[in-house]
């Protein structure tokens, strides 16, 4: 029996030091010397800060800036372990809120989304991007509608002509990859950035 159990054994070991240890170590490598930027997490900095990362989205509340997807992603309730909190874009508990087309609360929670939005610019219809949550909860982009269905708001809290708010989303909208690929989008934390950088100059 000992016969049999043995070559198991080293085989386990073996494909755990391949698959476990070197392959990944070897893929760590080779990203780090081709996309340097990527395999560090994509840091976004300013002035020797780091603001963020243009993979995973933050939450802007101020009507000066451009407001992101909502998002479903929780913690723990620091009062009740067993309970969860929301805490939007956390990057540890990834995930969307399971809420199908039938729950209430989903429904309730989009319905009133859309309410304040369609209040904060009535003449422009809300786009979906703008209510619902993406499978993640981290999406750091927006469609170049939901950017510019905020542009009244961003350009008046800031007291800035649209025009100007408009071209910054613009200059901010990266187009499908390869031409091909994906839909076109606006990294939400790029854009604050430029609008930030703008008001400077």
């Amino acid at each position: 029996m000992l016969r049999e159990i043995r070559p198991a054994i080293l085989v386990l070991l073996l494909l755990t030091l391949i698959t476990g240890l070197a392959y990944p170590l070897a893929i760590t490598e080779i990203a780090g010397a081709i996309f340097p930027r990527q395999a560090q997490g994509s840091l976004i900095e300013r002035d020797g800060k780091v603001v963020g990362s243009a993979l995973i989205g933050q939450e802007f509340k101020d009507d000066k800036y451009f407001h992101g997807r909502p998002s479903a992603t929780t913690a723990p309730d620091p009062a009740d372990s067993s309970k969860t909190v929301p805490a939007p874009y956390n990057a540890a508990n990834s995930g969307g809120s399971n809420l199908g087309p039938t729950s209430k609360a989903l429904a309730d929670r989009i319905k009133e989304d859309v309410d304040k939005l369609k209040a904060e610019n009535p003449r422009a219809n809300v786009t979906v991007d703008l209510v619902t949550t993406s499978g993640s909860g981290l999406d750091p982009d927006i469609s170049p509608e939901g950017a510019l269905f905020q542009v009244p708001r961003v350009a008046k809290a800031r007291n800035i002509p649209e025009n100007r708010v408009r071209q910054l989303v613009a200059d901010n909208t990266a187009g499908r990859l390869a031409g091909l690929f994906g839909e076109p989008r606006v990294n939400v934390l790029a854009l604050n950035l430029a609008l930030d950088a703008a008001a400077r100059n």
